[in-house]
């Protein structure tokens, strides 16, 4: 692999908000850092994607948000999964399986 972030496909930056959320709370800065561990420091989520798409997920009822401090101690906006966003991560983790096998489909006999 290359020293090289890999370019996230269009549409699966909530995706992975959502996963990574799945398993608690955590401020904006902490979502990108465990994006980044999950994925073997190939995906680097940017400050300037993350906090607009952390916006709109709020605004579209997927998250929910409360000041906190940070583990270094700074003041932070810690974001939760709501119901909404747990039926929302359900459905684009299907259908991004479903556009990955097709895509592998596709490799294989094309």
């Amino acid at each position: 692999m290359s020293d090289e972030s890999l370019q996230l496909l269009p549409g699966t930056l909530y995706m992975l908000i959502l996963r990574t959320l799945a398993a608690g709370p955590l401020h904006g800065y902490a979502i990108a850092r465990r994006i980044k561990q999950c994925s073997a420091d190939a995906l680097d989520v940017e400050e300037g994607s993350l906090y607009p798409a952390l916006n709109r997920m709020l605004l579209k009822g997927w998250l929910s948000s409360e000041w906190g401090t940070s583990e270094t101690n700074r003041k932070a906006r810690f974001y939760r999964l709501t119901r909404e966003g747990q039926k929302r991560l359900a459905a684009e983790a299907n259908e991004f399986d479903k556009l990955v096998s097709a895509i592998q489909l596709v490799m294989k006999t094309a």
